[in-house]
């Protein structure tokens, strides 16, 4: 009888609920340094059973797909967020760049999850693509010829600034981010008048 009463009074969450639970559960994880996440310890952390999770996941690749779609989504509300607030198109392209390495910075074990593990294409096909087009339509915006080229240099560097930094290669900050991005910049608007 005393079951019964506990479980009549459990709070009934929907299930999309749990989906979202356990996907910031194991992201947690991933950002403590777990380097050994279960399926099982994710839904200890959860606090549900160590069945719940196959609602939403065959298996534990397809829970780490599901995170690092969604730390790709919370860099692409990083890089949007810094468009919006940049007062021109230069600055836009700078801010979106620091943006971009402070959110490797701040979340440098879920960074990592997102680029180097090669399967993510394959767990989470697309995942990257909203938070590269935010990139490339900026570059898009301001320049004339080969906008593709362009986004793919401007990725190239904000991408391995993020690296380098994160490898301890050279010193981190926003200032050091700034002075390289502003310099592509610079580049960029040469290029535009010498085409």
């Amino acid at each position: 009888m005393r079951s019964m009463i506990a479980a009549s009074n459990r709070i009934v969450r929907p299930l999309s609920d749990l989906r979202e639970r356990l996907i910031d559960c194991a992201a947690a994880m991933v950002e403590s340094g777990d380097t050994d996440i279960s399926l099982r310890g994710v839904a200890r952390a959860a606090g549900v059973s160590a069945m719940a999770p196959y609602r939403h996941f065959p298996d534990k690749a397809a829970l780490i797909g599901a995170v690092a779609s969604s730390g790709f989504g919370m860099l692409r509300q990083a890089l949007e967020l810094a468009d919006r607030s940049a007062a021109d198109k230069d600055g836009a392209l700078i801010a979106q760049g620091v943006a971009y390495v402070a959110f490797a910075g701040d979340h440098s074990a879920l960074f990592r999850l997102m680029f180097a593990n090669p399967s993510i294409a394959t767990l989470a096909p697309n995942c990257d693509t909203d938070a590269y087009s935010v990139l490339a339509n900026r570059v898009a915006s301001m320049v004339v010829h080969d906008a593709e080229t362009a986004a793919l240099a401007r990725w190239s560097i904000v991408h391995g600034l993020a690296m380098l930094m994160l490898d301890a290669r050279i010193p981190s900050g926003s200032e050091r981010a700034e002075t390289v991005l502003t310099l592509f910049v610079l580049g960029l608007n040469t290029r535009q008048v010498e085409v």
